[in-house]
């Protein structure tokens, strides 16, 4: 006879199964807040491990920055790879040479070489001519006794450099007066300076401007060479007041510069930072900025001699680019780095914008370098991009030395860089999403992808240029002199400063001795009055003693 549960064990089995499945889905929950955990984890895991590798790539380029060098072309490993190995590059490719013809012969063009040894030194410098000759009694021949003749001399010639000569100017205004009254007193009246009752004249005015802003000599060591050279203690501030000074009174010239270049075809455009200490409202750490147009002025293309125009502004805001671009004519081209001010003031003033392909190319070989030397090969996708805008830049260094005309050049680029265009568009948009946004890679990848009609527009007209490399090396002096005088005290001086950069750097681009045109124009000036007055002292206007 079976017996039957009591109550109280039914009881009791029921609460132990309700237990069991309360325990059972208390476990179930737990395993799912574990997994949901171990998720949050494995996200958060991902996410510290990609900053991670920003941070380290970040870090890798600043190292780069400071260390490593500076040309793009010294970090193509790839491509230095493909030079060095030419031959077996390109000779596995090549067709074998028939042994059939053993008779055949090839024509070598005629070429010159140039002579080797020590370049002569220019005809032009003053000579000193130092004769050194026999003493009398080893003029006599050693066989017969016989007196001998000059026959010739044998000539060579060393380079001497005379130290900088510092002297006075001492101006005597004489004195007139009538002997027979008081009413006839006169004065010799002395010709206009750059400078009233400056203490430089205008020779020593253009030795310290084009030794700072040429040679990037700043104004403390310019004043230890004045010393050493006239034995005079010489004060920085009254240098740098007088640089002020000459930077303020030259603006009649920038300014009709400026209205040169505004109505240039093409336009070129860019900026880079300056540092200013006091300026009203702003801390001495601010960035400001000095920004840099020009126009090369070559070919069809320009309308004049080439010029660069310095400006300096306290904020890189595109009102500020307004500003420096009101007055530009319409229907030409500016040229940018892709900065968007740049876009808006194309647009203000119906002009077409292009970009930059060498600022591109900068952001792949950035990628390139951030990976480590073993996986820099060819066939990495930030060295694909490289040889990719290479070959656009090989078409038209080969349309350069044939000396191809405007209209050629763009049958060339239509034939030859369209194509290629092309593929790295396909490329970019392949591979746009599958990697990081912030990486460097991303970031040439999202560059490239945004500025694609920009970038793309230099193929539509034989005129067109490539890139903005002009500019770069138009702002490249003022780098340069950056890193020796450091910044400037205040905003008068850092506009004295764009003002002189730009009628120094307009002088060298167009072979201009930049000391004997400031002095040219330091003696001309004050003498100026009207319109045609200033005209005449432009860079490729102005008479210099040199010509």
């Amino acid at each position: 006879m079976v017996r039957m549960p009591t109550p109280d064990e039914i009881e009791a089995l029921r609460q132990a199964l309700s237990d069991a499945i309360a325990r059972s889905e208390q476990l179930a929950l737990d395993r799912e807040q574990v997994a949901r955990r171990n998720e949050e984890l494995t996200g958060e895991l991902r996410v510290l491990r990609t900053e991670r590798d920003l941070l380290k790539e970040q870090l890798n380029r600043f190292k780069r920055q400071l260390f490593d060098a500076k040309s793009e072309a010294a970090n193509a490993t790839h491509q230095k790879d493909l030079f060095f190995n030419e031959a077996e590059e390109l000779g596995a490719a090549a067709q074998p040479v028939p042994e059939e013809c053993p008779d055949d012969q090839v024509d070598v063009p005629a070429h010159k070489r140039a002579k080797r040894g020590r370049k002569p030194l220019d005809p032009a410098l003053p000579r000193e001519v130092v004769p050194h000759e026999l003493p009398e009694g080893e003029r006599v021949c050693p066989h017969d006794g016989a007196a001998l003749a000059e026959i010739g001399v044998e000539a060579s010639e060393q380079l001497d450099i005379i130290p900088q000569q510092v002297r006075v100017i001492r101006h005597e205004r004489v004195k007139y007066a009538c002997p027979c009254c008081d009413g006839g007193l006169r004065l010799a009246a002395k010709p206009p300076q750059i400078i009233p009752k400056g203490l430089l004249s205008e020779a020593a005015l253009a030795w310290v401007i084009s030794a700072k802003y040429l040679d990037g000599l700043p104004l403390y060591r310019q004043a230890a060479l004045l010393g050493r050279f006239g034995g005079t203690h010489w004060s920085r501030n009254t240098l740098a007041a007088s640089v002020v000074r000459v930077g303020a009174a030259v603006q009649p010239v920038i300014n009709l510069l400026r209205d040169s270049l505004l109505e240039s075809f093409i336009v070129h455009g860019d900026e880079t930072e300056v540092q200013v200490l006091k300026e009203p409202g702003r801390r001495p750490q601010a960035k400001s900025y000095m920004w840099v147009q020009m126009t090369d002025g070559s070919g069809a293309a320009g309308t004049g001699p080439p010029i660069r125009l310095f400006g300096y502004r306290a904020s890189r805001s595109t009102e500020t680019a307004r500003a420096l671009y009101e007055g530009m004519t319409a229907g030409g081209v500016l040229m940018s780095d892709g900065y968007e001010p740049y876009e808006v003031v194309a647009g203000q003033h119906q002009r077409v914008h292009l970009g930059c392909w060498a600022h591109c190319r900068r952001y792949f070989f950035e990628a390139l370098d951030a990976l480590p030397k073993d996986k820099r090969g060819p066939e990495q996708l930030p060295a694909r991009f490289i040889d990719l805008i290479g070959q656009l830049y090989h078409v038209e260094a080969q349309a350069r030395r044939e000396g191809l005309d405007e209209q050629a050049l763009l049958l060339r680029r239509h034939e030859s860089s369209k194509p290629v265009l092309q593929q790295i568009k396909n490329l970019a948009l392949q591979h746009l999403h599958s990697v990081l946004p912030g990486s460097l890679l991303g970031k040439a990848l999202h560059f490239v992808t945004a500025q694609w009609p920009e970038l793309e527009r230099y193929v539509q007209d034989g005129r067109y240029p490539i890139d903005n490399n002009a500019c770069e090396n138009a702002i490249r002096p003022f780098c340069v002199g950056r890193r020796n005088w450091l910044f400037a005290d205040t905003v008068a001086g850092a506009n004295a400063s764009a003002n002189l950069y730009s009628l120094l750097q307009t002088c060298v681009a167009n072979g201009i001795d930049g000391y004997q045109y400031l002095k040219a124009l330091f003696v001309e000036l004050p003498r100026a009055k009207v319109v045609e007055d200033f005209e005449a002292l432009l860079p490729w206007r102005i008479t210099l003693a040199s010509r």
